[in-house]
């Protein structure tokens, strides 16, 4: 057990420690959500109108809906960014280098998967600061109820990000897989307005919203900042995370990869 710890020390410590090192990757992470935050927020509210907010919740600005979908896209923006660094430590070598120890394959994948995701709420947390000093307050206790839906929503979408690192072998082809499943994720979700105002414009793309496990990522978190649970949201985000990270695990799995280079 003492050896297990120290190897997951190991790993998350190494993910912390690429984390200071590049400073870009943290400020870009936060660019984006700040911009839709304060920029993009006025735009999608003029054009859409007030409607989009049910009459009976006056406490709820446009700009105060759309902060849970802005920390998912942190979650997701980092899932996958760690996820193409994996890919780049896989063409390097140390990647090899980690699987070949003697410690389960799936045990250091999954801390891979934990120091990755635990890196993603720092940013999430210095984004909701931000949002709160240009004025945009959550309840109290929400900054600290949203946390386990942080993380689990984390791992949900860093298992994607695994997953598509384990079928796809060449760095450059990664970055564009990464924006054709970013963005549809993002956009065909309720991050930016609600899923009865999607139904309503088009009910086969509110039936592909509700699909889109990113959109249950985002619900979760929402109710979760407001100190409530949907346990729809909360269902279908565990069952998520577990298909996915069983998926990647297969995709990593050595086994297969020895029968693919046979044939």
């Amino acid at each position: 057990m003492t050896a297990f710890l120290r190897v997951t020390q190991a790993i998350i410590g190494r993910e912390f420690l690429r984390f200071v090192h590049q400073r870009e990757r943290f400020i870009a992470a936060l660019v984006r959500p700040v911009v839709w935050l304060l920029i993009f927020a006025a735009g999608f509210r003029a054009a859409l109108g007030l409607s989009i907010i049910p009459p009976y919740q006056t406490n709820i600005t446009y700009e105060t809906y759309i902060v849970p979908g802005l920390c998912a896209m942190v979650l997701l923006f980092n899932g996958m960014q760690s996820s193409l660094s994996l890919v780049y430590d896989r063409e390097m070598g140390s990647m090899r280098l980690l699987l070949t120890s003697p410690f389960p394959r799936w045990w250091l994948l999954i801390c891979r998967l934990i120091g990755a995701t635990l890196i993603s709420i720092l940013q999430v947390y210095t984004f909701l600061a931000i949002a709160a000093a240009a004025g945009i307050v959550l309840p109290a206790w929400g900054y600290v109820a949203v946390l386990p839906s942080l993380f689990l929503s984390g791992l949900m979408l860093g298992a994607i990000g695994l997953l598509l690192s384990s079928l796809i072998k060449q760095l450059e082809n990664f970055a564009g897989v990464m924006n054709f499943v970013i963005f549809p994720m993002f956009f065909l979700s309720s991050a930016l307005y609600p899923l009865w105002h999607m139904t309503e414009s088009s009910p086969l793309l509110g039936y592909i919203c509700g699909l889109n496990p990113f959109t249950h990522a985002v619900e979760l978190i929402r109710f979760s900042l407001y100190l409530q649970v949907n346990w729809g949201a909360l269902l279908w985000v565990a069952g998520s995370t577990v298909v996915f990270c069983a998926l990647a695990l297969w995709g990593y799995d050595p086994a297969r990869g020895l029968m693919k280079r046979k044939t």
